[in-house]
């Protein structure tokens, strides 16, 4: 229906055409619509019917005007509808709902439902692999630990094993421990008891004095120049230059003293002599020591077992050097001090020197006596000393010896003898 007034033309769409184009707006919207009848199958059929049967209600209702239904005009723009009309309006657009859409969301839903019941399988499924993935990895890990566990006890089976014969070797010789153990013993207590003699014979061979001697020859008696100060002794043959210690007792302990700082001299009645005088001059000094004892004289006269004949010994005492040529060797009882004033007796007349010391070496069983006479300088007019002593009432002496050996030193302690 036209409306024009004032040159302005409003059209307002009639009820029936209102009506046409929401039933043709709804019948667009239908999917069912664009399903081919051979495609539907018998309860699709009913269905569409019964939708079908809605929408030509829904059509009807559009076919006739509203009762009351005013056109609008500029004073009431908006057309009036019946209230009953309008009721009919909608309850048959209701029902076409009702039947057509109740079914297609009734289909979404259940199309929904098996989505998400197809994507919860799915997911399932995954875990599934997934935690059948991991089961493997622990049984691999588990496998793995196993076999590690295995080499373990393999390992320590074998260092077992190995401990076990080695105990069972050790339980065969172990008879030899306690001989091994006492031999290694003796061994060390002889070369402790005995380094003396060990030492000593090295010592005898090599250089006892450890130094030179004053540009001294072995064959030249007249050498004088380099006078020491203080009394000394040289021997040429052993490089051996050794202050000579005067004034001590002629006990063993007091000579022990004075063998530590040098050579003593040892005088007894009848070998009293000093250098230059007519009679015996007596030297005593160790040829062998303990290795823990503190002296640098402690081998000194080691050397003396390679004197003989014609061998030159030199003395400087008070400003002046006498020299003596050696012309004799003996080995005598410690005791046998007799033998120093028979070789003064044997040479009367003369100034003679006796050099003594323990042998064999490294022991003190026996005295080596070394003796010689003065041949340089002149002894005509040279004072003599006391007369010797009568063999039959002479008094015995000990000469002095090394030091004692350890186990000669325990025994001592342990017997109260020192």
């Amino acid at each position: 229906m036209d409306n024009q007034k004032g040159g302005q033309s409003n059209t307002i769409p009639s009820w029936n055409a209102w009506g046409q184009a929401a039933s043709k707006n709804a019948a667009n919207s239908n999917p069912q619509s664009q399903t081919t009848t051979a495609q539907l199958t018998s309860a699709q059929k009913q269905q569409q019917t019964a939708t079908a049967l809605a929408r030509q209600k829904v059509l009807d209702a559009y076919k006739h005007q509203p009762q009351n239904y005013r056109e609008p005009t500029k004073q009431a723009p908006t057309p009036q509808v019946n209230a009953e009309d309008w009721r009919k309006y909608h309850s048959a657009w209701q029902d076409y709902y009702q039947k057509y859409y109740g079914d297609y969301y009734g289909r979404a839903a259940k199309e929904y439902v098996a989505r998400e019941r197809l994507k919860i399988e799915r997911d399932m499924a995954e875990r599934e692999a997934k935690n059948a993935e991991e089961r493997e990895m622990l049984a691999s890990v588990a496998k793995q630990a196993g076999n590690g566990a295995e080499t373990q006890d393999d390992f320590k089976s074998a260092i077992q094993k190995k401990v076990a014969k080695r105990a069972k070797k050790m339980r065969k010789s172990r008879h030899f421990i306690p001989i091994a153990v006492g031999l290694t013993i003796l061994i060390l207590g002889l070369l402790f008891q005995y380094n003396q003699v060990i030492i000593a014979n090295a010592v005898a061979y090599m250089s006892p004095g450890g130094s030179e001697v004053n540009d001294i020859t072995a064959i030249d008696p007249t050498v004088s120049a380099n006078i020491h100060d203080s009394p000394t002794l040289m021997i040429p043959k052993l490089n051996v230059e050794v202050p000579v210690v005067f004034g001590s007792k002629n006990d063993v302990n007091s000579m022990s003293a004075a063998m530590s700082n040098g050579v003593a001299h040892f005088s007894i009645p009848g070998a009293s002599a000093k250098p230059g005088e007519i009679g015996n001059f007596a030297v005593s000094g160790h040829s062998a020591g303990n290795i823990y004892q503190q002296s640098d004289y402690k081998f000194i006269f080691s050397g003396l077992t390679r004197m003989g004949g014609g061998d030159l010994i030199y003395m400087d005492y008070n400003g002046q050097r006498y020299t003596y040529r050696v012309i004799g060797t003996k080995t005598v009882d410690p005791s046998d001090s007799a033998a120093l004033r028979k070789i003064a007796n044997d040479n009367a007349g003369k100034p003679m020197i006796t050099l003594i010391t323990c042998t064999p070496l490294g022991t003190s069983k026996y005295r080596l006596l070394v003796y010689g006479e003065q041949i340089h300088p002149s002894y005509e007019g040279a004072p003599e000393t006391e007369s010797p002593i009568d063999e039959n009432t002479e008094e015995e002496h000990t000469m002095p010896k090394n030091d004692d050996s350890p186990l000669e030193q325990f025994w001592k302690w342990l017997t109260g003898q020192n």
